[in-house]
């Protein structure tokens, strides 16, 4: 993926950092994936994410853990 994956605006939610071009938390995805929901489900509840930017974003955070596990 070529174009950032998390905007942080001021004037988007308060700078809360979001999927880039949407309005939609990147934590959302974190909590849905934590309470048991599939990846599925939450891409049908939030259609302005791509499942490109949901998988990249997860495997950035697997790749930021492992690097700091070692």
């Amino acid at each position: 993926m070529t174009e950032e994956l998390i905007d942080r605006n001021p004037d988007i939610l308060g700078g809360t950092p979001v999927f880039s071009g949407t309005r939609v938390p990147v934590r959302i995805l974190m909590e849905h994936l934590e309470a048991g929901d599939r990846l599925d489900d939450f891409l049908e509840d939030y259609p302005t994410v791509t499942r490109e930017q949901a998988v990249e974003l997860l495997e950035r955070a697997t790749a930021q853990l492992v690097g700091d596990a070692r």
